[in-house]
């Protein structure tokens, strides 16, 4: 700014904003943060750029599980209809634990997630812990289930249905290990750095997606296996 007259000038000021907690700042300008950035807004433009050109692959992604699994539903029913040698096996126990186990792993990664949009950073990594560990908690119960039925002496050649059984719950453990994977990378980048990308939220919410996803695809199988009869 200069001001001008009697030959006096008065050279150009700048001018200082006052600062706001919590907005464009990092987490240690918000009072209570935990480094994430302030407030619960998370992320701006850059994070919805990442959020859907991830939501795009992810949905292309699951829609072509959808349709593999589809596949096999269509190939199950018509073997179920038309087969004089169709025996079902007896819904192992071990199932229920296992399915429950899924179950709240979902719980656990909303958890993550919702801890995340909250900025609660030392939450976040732990509850997306808990939900790779109860991942990998259910694929080693699908591996006693399958040692379970072989000590019963049913393998996979043994019927359709068992036939069936190994290869759609071999798929979907194929599958869930995959998001295991996904969920090990977010989870070690979470733990290694102090403040979270935009990047790093929209695969967060992608990864949190997939899982949501394994989970309702067990439960369909679950019921297609051992109630649809």
């Amino acid at each position: 700014m200069k001001l001008g007259g009697a030959g006096t000038t008065i050279e150009s000021i700048p001018e200082v904003e006052p600062k706001v907690p919590g907005v464009g700042g990092g987490g240690d300008d918000f009072p209570g943060g935990d480094g994430f950035g302030g407030g619960g807004d998370r992320g701006g433009p850059e994070r919805a750029s990442y959020w859907g050109k991830y939501r795009l692959g992810m949905w292309l992604a699951l829609a072509a599980i959808t349709m593999m699994f589809m596949a096999f539903t269509s190939a199950y029913i018509f073997r179920q209809g038309f087969s004089a040698d169709w025996r079902a096996i007896e819904m192992p126990s071990l199932l229920w634990l296992n399915t429950t186990v899924l179950l709240v792993s979902s719980f656990t990664i909303e958890l993550a997630r919702r801890s995340l949009e909250q900025a609660l950073d030392i939450a976040f990594k732990r509850w997306l812990g808990v939900t790779a560990v109860l991942g990998i908690a259910f694929l080693a119960g699908q591996v006693l289930v399958w040692r379970q039925l072989e000590a019963k002496g049913i393998y996979l050649s043994t019927s359709p249905h068992s036939s069936f059984f190994y290869m759609l719950t071999a798929m979907h453990g194929l599958h869930l290990l995959g998001g295991i994977v996904a969920l090990s990378y977010v989870v070690f980048n979470a733990w290694q750095s102090r403040f979270i990308s935009d990047k790093q939220l929209a695969l967060v919410d992608v990864t949190a997606l997939y899982w949501h996803f394994m989970d309702g695809l067990w439960i369909y199988l679950f019921l297609l296996l051992f109630v649809w009869r």
